[in-house]
């Protein structure tokens, strides 16, 4: 998880994008070696800005995994409550290596998957990294007190916002924005303290255990069961 580091060590502005980098002496900026995996930067109208990229791709990936599973585990469901009794023959070895295989890849939702996918990449990812920044300058101290507020905060300003987040991005991309304050009101309250007993635990051990670089990593880990989670829900 610490390869997931973007520069966390207390700079950075908004999405955790870095200041400028230039010499004190010199007006002219310095050249920058590029990768493909490098964060993605813009030089218009100011100085140059880092997009956290590995973590909003691990995010992205972790919310497609959440998502695949959940996908799978209805088609599994559904399978059990239709399928018909046993042969009296014995079991069909390849029939049902053929209904494995079709459980795993026939009839997924791609749609879904990228809508899920997007969320995590654009949003997640970048947003929390934010946030984490933002709670470590604000309550650098190890104390217990910290600890607390910094869980309570999580579930108090990250958990709404999420929640809000992936629920308008899932009726946008479907296009049922005019359902959305319907989707809340049936499924945002339940979503958020089902959550609450799930993600207390983790954020306190995220908070107290795992070091600043590797937060996104750990708790995007734990999202893919809540990712689970919020795509059983979108999908209902």
């Amino acid at each position: 998880m610490g390869a997931l580091s973007g520069g966390c060590g207390g700079q950075g502005g908004l999405w955790g994008w870095n200041g400028p980098w230039r010499d004190e002496g010199s007006s002219r900026p310095r050249r920058r070696s590029s990768k493909p995996s490098d964060s993605v930067e813009s030089t218009a109208g100011g100085p140059a800005r880092r997009f956290p990229l590995k973590q909003a791709a691990t995010a992205g990936s972790l919310a497609l995994a959440g998502d695949t599973i959940a996908q799978v585990s209805a088609r599994l469901r559904r399978k059990r409550e239709g399928s018909a009794r046993p042969s009296p023959s014995g079991p069909d070895v390849d029939g049902a290596r053929e209904d494995v295989i079709g459980i795993l890849f026939s009839d997924h939702d791609w749609f879904r998957a990228l809508r899920m996918t997007s969320y995590g990449f654009l949003f997640y990812g970048p947003g929390s990294f934010v946030w984490y920044q933002y709670l470590d300058k604000t309550l650098p101290k190890p104390t217990v007190k910290n600890l607390m507020l910094k869980v309570l905060l999580n579930q108090i300003v990250l958990g709404p916002t999420v929640i809000a987040i992936v629920f308008a991005w899932n009726n946008l991309w479907q296009g049922k924005l005019s359902e959305l304050p319907i989707k809340y009101q049936k499924d945002a309250l339940p979503t958020l303290l089902y959550g609450f007993r799930f993600w207390i635990p983790v954020s306190a051990l995220n908070f107290w255990v795992v070091p600043l670089q590797a937060r996104v990593a750990f708790m995007s880990m734990g999202s893919i069961f809540w990712n689970f989670c919020l795509s059983s829900t979108m999908s209902k």
